[in-house]
């Protein structure tokens, strides 16, 4: 991995107010029943403005496909959209599934991100489909998708090279430059860019955790749905680390889904509704976010109330104390360097509201 330790000013940060780590948004751009995709976009600018204001360090969305109550099909769009919309905040992928795309697409398109928002740009890259099998056939034009994560280690190779200009001599692709990117600096009259979007792997496993340690990069784990797997892959990932030109140490975020809400009743209507959602997903019928009052008039079987019992466990949710608290717990447990927030409600104004809410809790900045 090339680059320069300067990188790691855009990794690590502060933590803010009385929070224990720096704090972050993962935003999915939820599609409520009875909104539109206009109206979650809407949300997210509204939530990217707010999230800057209160001193949230990072800004992620990330990729999906084929799902009627997700709008994030296209990060680097939304991420273009959210630049124009923010001066400081940074903004990134968790993530961009990388068996999806060319590698030099994936390059040119976060090189012009980096060229709108000059040193606040992040890449984070997964190596699962963010869809179901045939979708993921229908967006790499193939069958073989298992070929897709095999390769996902020569994918990552190939696309660091690009983003770094630095293919060697002989190469299939030396002469192949990704622009914007470093090639314009060395062009006559060029100025080289001091920036380069770091770049972070996602998992879910140990897979990714290997992976980012192998190559020294920083590492997000996604607990908000494999939350079994989570400490095991943080202590693979800090034992097998290796110090590269990024960081001298491992640097661990975790994305945790959490909702604070005035009433603690209603944190619990959503998160049942967030479960009638997982539910309908998984078997195969995804929707749009549902009302609560959709989640409180279905009749789950014991089966689905099973989920619902161990889906909502995973959930940091409650008043904001009570997710103060269990932000708290969880990040002592953990050892995360980061926490970053994804809030599920059917409505806009209450995902908006968990993050004020948050925010107050561990005395954030106001401005």
């Amino acid at each position: 991995m090339r680059g320069t330790r300067d990188d790691a000013q855009g990794i690590r940060a502060e933590a803010r107010g009385t929070a224990p780590v720096p704090l972050s948004v993962l935003d999915l751009v939820t599609v409520g029943a009875g909104s539109t995709a206009t109206d979650a976009l809407r949300t997210s600018v509204a939530l990217s403005r707010l999230a800057e204001s209160r001193g949230f360090h990072r800004y992620w969305v990330a990729e999906h496909h084929s799902m009627p109550g997700v709008a994030s099909s296209s990060p680097a769009v939304i991420l273009a959209h959210l630049a124009a919309h923010t001066e400081r905040i940074r903004l990134g992928s968790g993530g961009v599934m990388l068996p999806n795309h060319a590698p030099l697409v994936i390059a040119e398109q976060f090189g012009t991100l980096e060229a709108m928002a000059p040193g606040r740009i992040d890449l984070g890259l997964g190596r699962a489909p963010g869809t179901d099998g045939a979708t993921a056939a229908a967006l790499r034009r193939t069958d073989s998708l298992n070929e897709g994560a095999d390769d996902f280690p020569q994918q990552l190779a190939e696309l660091l090279r690009f983003l770094d200009d630095d293919f060697p001599d002989g190469h299939p692709y030396a002469r192949i430059h990704a622009i914007p990117g470093p090639i314009q600096g060395s062009t006559p009259g060029g100025v080289q860019s001091p920036h380069r979007p770091p770049v972070w792997l996602l998992g879910s496993s140990g897979f990714s955790a290997r992976l980012a340690a192998m190559l020294g990069l920083p590492f997000a784990f996604a607990h908000h749905f494999s939350a079994q797997n989570t400490v095991p892959a943080l202590d693979l990932y800090r034992q097998q680390f290796r110090p590269s030109a990024v960081l001298d140490e491992p640097y661990a975020l975790i994305g945790v889904s959490a909702l604070a809400a005035d009433d603690e009743q209603e944190a619990r209507r959503q998160v049942r509704a967030t479960a009638l959602n997982m539910i309908r997903l998984r078997s195969g019928r995804p929707g749009l976010f549902p009302a609560p009052e959709d989640a409180e008039a279905h009749v789950f079987s014991p089966l689905e109330q099973e989920f619902v019992d161990s889906w909502a466990g995973n959930i940091v949710h409650g008043t904001a104390d009570e997710v103060r608290a269990g932000l708290d717990g969880l990040q002592k447990r953990t050892g995360a360097d980061e926490l970053m927030l994804t809030s599920h409600a059917h409505r806009g104004e209450l995902r908006l509201r968990s993050y004020e809410l948050i925010a107050d809790a561990y005395g954030l900045p106001t401005a």
